[in-house]
């Protein structure tokens, strides 16, 4: 098959043919029909994180059709409408069968043994799949945990982001931050996660959701995904205006996505006492936030935390928020930016390098 390969952290991927295995009996074959270009693959491919060796097959935010199946695979056939998901797990430990799998401590049971035929591989050399996915090419080899089924209905270009980038958003602000009827709520970064934070922090009931970027565009585009106050923090101090929209006290959430340093320390000073930020964003591997736990935690009564993949349990969440797309209640349409082909993929993550584009998707192979 053809597939966008990294070879080298930092140099542009390669588009080349690449062998993929038959499924083993508990793997599903997707043809890839979208994939999404995600900040993570980003991430990747420019930072050396000690976690995929190359060469590397990114992509991790993939819809398509199952057109084969090992002998052990249950509740799954062939012609399902999937959408992966990153949240490799084993279904059987107590975080799994506590509906949190993005905690599940047993990842390595998702993957193949040890001397084991490669799933992806050139010539002798295995490639690695990012996320478990390996979303960025013709066809994806998945363990059928990483995969769950959506209604035949479902566009494939909008329902790849469910994937990762909604999923992670609308999850932060629905389950991680549980965002009540009437809370205030600042989202930092207008990518395709901040505007799912802000959409789940709408659909959760936010009678304030401010909208922070440096791109004009993307403030914009989160008006229409319901944000009700913008902030161009290029030409404003985003923590003082958020003071003054919140009557000097501050929101009580705050989401940080766009994995920087100082928009990480940002919101934290915009929270009120008893208001929690959440880092969504991905920072690089050498940031090192200077904070003081008396002064800026305990003292200010507020509360510093992670997420990850929106605390979500995606084999519930996924279905229920393409529900709500086919319902007309979550925007998706707008969300994706541009349409691309395996061969742009390059440009496409430049464009999401330079911020550039809401969501870009590939959906010709």
């Amino acid at each position: 098959m053809r597939a966008a390969v990294l070879h080298t952290v930092g140099e542009p991927l390669v588009v080349q043919d690449v062998a993929i295995s038959q499924p083993g009996p508990h793997e599903v074959l997707v043809q890839v029909k979208a994939s999404g270009i995600c900040h993570s693959d980003l991430h990747v491919c420019e930072h050396d994180t000690g976690h995929y060796p190359a060469p590397l097959l990114p992509g991790h935010e993939v819809a398509g059709v199952i057109v084969a199946l090992g002998d052990a695979v249950a509740g799954l056939s062939v012609g399902d409408h999937i959408v992966a998901c990153e949240v490799a797990h084993c279904g059987h430990c107590i975080d799994c069968i506590s509906g949190r799998p993005f905690m599940c401590p047993n990842v390595h049971e998702t993957e193949r043994a040890e001397g084991a035929t490669p799933r992806v591989s050139i010539g002798n050399t295995e490639v690695t799949a990012f996320a478990h996915i390996g979303g960025f090419a013709e066809y994806a080899l998945m363990h059928e945990n990483s995969v769950v089924v959506i209604p035949d209905e479902m566009p494939f270009d909008r329902a790849a982001i469910l994937g990762c980038g909604v999923i992670t958003g609308a999850g932060a602000a629905i389950n991680a931050a549980s965002i009540r009827v009437g809370d205030t709520v600042a989202v930092i970064g207008c990518g395709g996660v901040g505007l799912s934070v802000i959409q789940g922090a709408i659909l959760a009931g936010a009678r304030r959701v401010i909208a922070i970027d440096v791109h004009d565009n993307k403030l914009e585009l989160a008006r229409t995904m319901g944000a009700t106050d913008v902030i161009n923090s290029a030409e404003v101090d985003p923590v003082e205006r958020v003071r003054e929209l919140t009557s000097g006290l501050g929101v009580l959430y705050s989401f940080e996505v766009a994995g920087l340093k100082r928009t990480a320390l940002q919101a934290l000073e915009m929270i009120r006492p008893s208001g929690t930020a959440f880092l969504i964003g991905i920072q690089a591997p050498d940031t090192v936030l200077e904070i003081n736990p008396l002064v800026d935690l305990l003292f200010s009564k507020r509360n510093l935390r992670t997420v990850y993949m929106g605390n979500s349990n995606f084999k519930h969440d996924i279905p229920l928020l393409a529900e709500m797309y086919l319902q007309g209640r979550l925007n998706l349409d707008d969300m994706v930016s541009d349409r691309i082909a395996l061969d742009d993929v390059q440009q496409g993550l430049e464009n999401l390098r330079i911020g550039s584009a809401a969501r870009t998707v590939i959906t010709t192979f």
